[in-house]
């Protein structure tokens, strides 16, 4: 990218980011996901580090946060409250630690290894100060505020005395008072705040007060210092000793856990009121009610991660020890010191792995170097602490650019765009083309080739075109036109009224064979494995090949001369393919890719004839009485076996030695007959097959549609359109732990 090109870029990506943030960090609501919102921030700091002559003050990168709301009291924040910049791979990670090696001394470099890491909530960051009576900070009045407002007068007449109605603290937390249990020259709580724009924040102290992890006041300094002596930390009980605790200033994260998440989501679909899109959002949403009553039945949490204050803390660590000895909520027991990079990645991985074990939603892991005098010595740059960084988890969005849109044949003719994008990481795999599905979603999205947009993975399946940007658009983008003929063959393309796809017709089409055969070797039918596409395409190039059945027919000696093939190679893949002549019906008719056939017709067909010749027999009137077959799948079944062409195939491939079993039902009870499950989303337990097989064993059916007639919709992590549309027409949506238990 030109440096001209790049700071045009730049200007368009400032102007997008800023409108997305607003949305997200003062409305609470969004129209990207914030993976999306990550990975637009990720390609503007990129471009600024490769051309660091660009960055200006009003850029993205160089802001804190987002604009303080007008309905709150304002206050100023003792220290700015600075975000961090984010790392999505390990190469990001290690161009971090470099950048921040540059800047300091050998000695100081050596510190530099040494990392506080812990998994980073996504929730909204507060502030927390405590004072004792004898002690206020600097010379802000008692309420801590900006402008001459009095406490009682922040959110109506309410007194903080009187929290929440006529309720005093000693009915809320305990049976005794916070000046009664600590003694009145122990911190109490004063004033809690929002991030803001980084500086100024607003006062939510009132609804804070309603999150019981969050303390009312500090436990005396006596048993702070018993519980750091317990742990041998002699060094700062010297320090409070000496400094005693007059005013504490501490940061950190108000959320909501995932089971308080599911329950305020039913009682909002019980009231017909929206959901909330996720558990950010409703903690975003709850903080900043005007009436701390509604804050009260969200029943958020909070964990303090920052201690502002100097209590003689020399590491991020011991701040945090701090933090839970004077009665804070932390992760401590999730957190971990490491040592090397390796052991962060190594955190990382864990926690990407097992991030359900959490109580709550998380998005990455935050990395901060652990002495802080090297952490103070690397200062600040823009909105962010150079010392720290956001490890972020892959991301299941993110923004990118279409090169180009090419056409796939696929084995029922079918002719699919394709975009070719520039290559991203989406889920923790670089991916560089995405189904466009048709004309007709193409149209939907308003796509363009060059455009900007964003793409993203739900489960296992393959990569979409979520969203166009057409503010990022140069004007050098190209509008998309369909292929009147085949790509592959120069056969004219047809629409049939009743579909809408175009199809190439002619049978002998290269393109349909090379995908037909690409089906038949695949996992879910013959499954020969280390037999794949490039291998495939090599014999079609070399004319070892017409159709599937010459593969059986292959020998070592006509492998053995084609390049990059040895001997062992030769003999390995002529033994795997020879070791599959014996298949299922269900496998067999699956492996055929008769159009408008998928898996659970295969099964249905299989378990309905019991062999391959029966099923041949087959009258159009029968197939068309079987259960969940229509007028059109049984017609493309029939004509299938009346084709001379496809039995000549048949023959062929009984002569090179295929036997197809014959399949007997496998129901061995009916524990599940007459319910039909959908999958949608990754299972963690089982495979998805393996719980589809589960349900078929126990006489249920699998749909792979949502529709008012499916019994139960089993969600797993990062579901996709399925769960959407199942929400919204009703279905009995449950969790994977629910339907192993149903299962048994």
């Amino acid at each position: 990218m030109t440096k001209v090109e790049a700071r045009q870029r730049i200007a368009k990506l400032k102007i997008l980011i800023d409108h997305h943030r607003y949305l997200y960090h003062v409305l609470d609501r969004q129209e990207i996901s914030p993976e999306a919102l990550d990975s637009l921030k990720k390609e503007l700091f990129d471009l600024e580090i490769e051309f660091p002559d660009l960055v200006t003050p009003d850029s993205p990168t160089q802001r804190i946060g987002g604009r303080p709301l007008e309905k709150f009291a304002k206050v100023r924040h003792p220290k700015p409250m600075l975000s961090w910049n984010d790392a999505f791979t390990r190469d990001d990670l290690n161009a971090w630690f470099e950048r921040n090696a540059r800047l300091l001394t050998k000695e100081d470099a050596r510190n530099a290894l040494s990392f506080y890491c812990e998994p980073k909530l996504d929730g909204l960051a507060i502030e927390l100060i405590y004072e004792s009576p004898s002690g206020r900070l600097g010379n802000e009045s008692p309420s801590g505020r900006l402008g001459n407002e009095s406490p009682s007068g922040r959110l109506g007449n309410e007194s903080p005395s009187r929290r929440l109605g006529n309720e005093s603290p000693s009915r809320r937390l305990g049976n005794e008072s916070p000046s009664r249990r600590l003694g009145n020259e122990n911190c109490v709580f004063k004033i809690g705040s929002t991030r803001g724009d980084g500086l100024i924040g607003e006062d939510i102290t009132l609804n804070l007060k309603t999150i019981e992890a969050i303390p009312l006041g500090l436990r005396d300094k006596n048993a702070v210092i018993t519980a750091l002596e317990k742990w041998g930390l002699k060094s700062l009980v010297k320090a409070l000793k000496e400094k005693g605790l007059k005013e504490v200033v501490v940061r950190g994260e108000a959320v909501i856990t995932k089971k308080d998440f599911v329950k305020v989501n039913k009682e909002q679909e019980r009231l017909g009121l929206p959901v909330y899109a996720n558990p950010r959002n409703l903690a975003a949403g709850s903080i900043r009610q005007l009436d701390p009553k509604v804050t009260k039945t969200r029943h958020l949490d909070s964990n303090a991660y920052e201690l502002l204050s100097d209590l003689g803390q020399e590491t991020h660590e011991q701040g945090h020890l701090i933090l839970e000895a004077l009665g804070f909520k932390t992760n401590n027991k999730y957190n971990k010191l490491c040592r090397s990079l390796e052991e962060v990645i190594t955190f990382h991985d864990y926690w990407q792995k097992n991030r359900e074990k959490l109580p709550y939603e998380v998005d990455g892991i935050v990395v901060i170097i652990n002495d802080n005098r090297v952490f103070k010595n690397l200062g600040v740059v823009g909105k962010s602490p150079r010392g720290t960084l956001s490890f972020k988890f892959p991301l299941r969005q993110a923004t990118t650019v279409v090169e180009d849109i090419v056409f796939q044949v696929g084995r029922t003719g079918a002719v699919t765009p394709v975009a070719l994008l520039k290559p991203v990481q989406v889920g923790g795999v670089t991916i560089s083309r995405a189904t466009l599905h048709n004309r007709d979603e193409i149209q939907r999205l308003g796509l363009k080739k060059g455009d900007s947009v964003i793409v993203g993975r739900a489960g296992d399946v393959i990569p979409d075109i979520i969203k166009v940007l057409p503010e990022l658009r140069t004007g050098r983008e190209k509008n998309f036109l369909m292929p009147k003929n085949c790509p592959s063959c120069g056969s004219p393309l047809v629409k049939p009224a009743i579909e809408v796809v175009w199809r190439c017709q002619n049978p002998n089409c290269f393109a349909r064979k090379r995908e037909a055969l690409y089906h038949f070797v695949s996992k879910a039918a013959f499954d020969i494995q280390g037999l794949g596409p490039k291998i495939i395409d090599r014999f079609l190039d070399e004319g070892l090949i017409e159709d599937a059945a010459d593969l059986f027919l292959l020998q070592e000696g006509d492998i053995l001369p084609l390049e990059r093939f040895a001997a062992k190679s030769a003999q390995n893949l002529v033994l795997a393919i020879q070791s599959k002549t014996e298949i299922s019906l269900f496998r067999f008719l699956l492996a055929l890719g008769i159009r408008n056939v998928g898996e659970e017709t295969c099964r249905d067909l299989a378990e309905t004839f019991g062999t391959l010749e029966n099923l041949q027999k087959a009258t159009l009137s029968k197939l068309q009485n079987i259960q969940d077959i229509g007028p059109v799948v049984a017609k493309s079944i029939y004509n299938y076996f009346q084709n001379k062409k496809n039995l000549l195939f048949l023959a062929k491939l009984k002569k090179v030695g295929i036997a197809v079993q014959e399949m007997k039902p496998k129901v061995q009870n009916t524990k599940l007959k007459g319910l039909t499950f959908v999958f949608t989303g990754e299972l963690e337990t089982i495979t998805r097959n393996q719980a589809k097989e589960r349900v078929r064993q126990l006489g249920g059916d699998i749909s792979e549609s949502v529709s008012q007639n499916i019994s139960f919709v089993v969600v797993g992590l990062n579901p996709g359109s399925k769960f959407i549309r199942a929400k919204k027409l009703g279905n009995k949506i449950i969790s994977e732990t629910e339907f192993l238990k149903m299962v048994g």
